[in-house]
């Protein structure tokens, strides 16, 4: 395999000949999508567009399949031979090598760059704490509720509003505010067991669901918190914590699945009925809270819209994930460098977007990319895109895939917990989450030495 990923990289290196009298700037792909064959000759295809468009800089691209890229890359900047620009890579992949990066805030200050056509919080959620400007916007993949219009139609219960800030009207004309209190009273009333019994009747059958409704899909026990408003497993000081919102996030989502029942359970979700956590795609999930890339494969057979995320205590947090380009900080091309990367989050963005099918950053770009989306991917339905772009100003900042002490280690410790959450009705959460700030605490310690 490493033979592999090296003749792939050192091939495109000889598809770029380099010119003595030219600043070569390299491009290093692999931490995030663009190392898949398919995407190949559309990476090229931008970077000899590039080098055709000017005499002063070589652009030079390198793939790395993503399983050696985390090891090819730290090797690299370890022996003193680091790339120029690492991208595209979303905030698991940067805060994975956080304090490789370049703040940008000089470089977009010297070159006068406009940055008028993204959306503020959007530029805002790339800017980390005592880091800097790490990264400027280019895809993004918001987060919404997806709902399934058939079975609201079937319960003859209203659908949930569009517009963040807008009341949800229930059967009675009712209006509430869209909050997980409310989303908890719907979920229940669209989760049926086998006997056409809702969650919310005394004789529910929870051994026997064939419907839910609601789940918090394909993410992780950050992503499922964040529900409950953006945090960290960090605090200021460097200290292992859950904070309280998260704590009642979890207690909130536990009962969900163990004593209102209208979340899946491990068994459920991972069953075949349920396609092994594909819950939506099935038909027999009311509304999933999942990010844009889930329509790049999802097969949605049945009427459906999106939804916004509701809020808690007042604020809605609309989790999100972003692909950006990163400027290596040992880089000895800076200046260079930094044209290069406007230019691919630029002039090169459609084409590039296109190649890793993600939806602009750039808000220029927004109604032509959705509208092409719609055409090719759901020709003849009728969906509020606009949901997924308002979503952009609810994002998560800190986010919940950012940095944590032994990234890997860490990860793997909250997962435990969260696949034991997921399989046993019977624990004290609050309890399991104090040993869980213990066990990260200890990883965070061992960190330090």
């Amino acid at each position: 395999m490493r033979k592999l990923v090296c003749f792939v990289a050192c091939l495109l290196l000889v598809a770029g000949a380099i010119s003595a009298d030219k600043t070569r700037v390299r491009w290093y792909v692999g931490l995030g999508g663009g190392s898949d064959a398919p995407t190949f000759k559309g990476q090229q295809d931008v970077v000899d567009q590039f080098n055709a468009s000017q005499n002063d800089i070589q652009l030079v691209l390198e793939i790395v399949a993503n399983a050696q890229a985390y090891d090819t890359l730290s090797t690299e900047i370890q022996a003193g031979n680091p790339p120029d620009i690492v991208g595209p890579v979303g905030i698991r992949g940067r805060d994975s090598f956080l304090g490789t990066w370049a703040d940008m805030t000089p470089l977009i200050a010297k070159n006068k760059y406009n940055l008028k056509d993204f959306d503020p919080k959007i530029v805002k959620f790339f800017q980390v704490e005592k880091q800097g400007q790490l990264g400027l916007p280019f895809a993004i993949y918001p987060s919404v509720v997806f709902y399934n219009k058939d079975l609201f139609d079937e319960a003859r219960l209203p659908y949930p509003p569009h517009k963040y800030g807008q009341a949800y009207v229930d059967k009675d004309g009712k209006k509430k505010p869209w909050n997980t209190d409310t989303l908890r009273e719907l979920a229940m009333q669209l989760t049926v067991d086998q006997n056409g019994k809702a969650a919310t009747a005394k004789d529910f059958d929870p051994e026997h669901i064939l419907q839910f409704g609601y789940g918090e899909q394909m993410t992780d026990f950050r992503g499922t918190a964040t529900l409950f408003g953006a945090a960290s497993l960090v605090d200021k000081n460097g200290k292992a914590q859950i904070p309280r919102n998260w704590r009642e996030g979890m207690k909130w989502y536990y009962d969900a699945m163990w004593k209102d029942h209208f979340a899946p359970t491990y068994a459920y979700g991972q069953s075949d009925a349920f396609l092994q956590g594909n819950w939506f795609q099935t038909g027999n999930m009311a509304m999933s809270h999942v990010h844009l890339w889930y329509l790049g494969f999802a097969q949605l057979n049945f009427n459906w819209d999106v939804a916004a995320v509701p809020s808690y205590k007042g604020k809605a947090t609309a989790k999100l994930h972003a692909d950006t380009f990163e400027l290596v900080k040992s880089s000895k091309n800076q200046d260079a460098a930094f044209k290069v990367l406007t230019y691919l989050i630029g002039e090169a963005a459609p084409k590039l977007l296109t190649t890793y099918g993600g939806m602009p950053a750039r808000l220029s770009l927004q109604a032509s990319f959705f509208k092409t989306f719609n055409d090719t991917k759901f020709p003849g339905k009728k969906i509020d895109w606009q949901v997924f772009v308002d979503s952009m100003a609810y994002n998560d900042n800190p986010n919940h895939e950012s940095w944590m002490p032994s990234f890997q280690e860490t990860s793997n410790k909250y997962t435990e917990y969260w696949t034991k959450f997921q399989n046993d009705g019977n624990l004290n959460v609050g309890k399991e989450l104090d040993s869980l700030t213990a066990d990260l605490q200890t990883i965070f310690q061992a960190a330090k030495k």
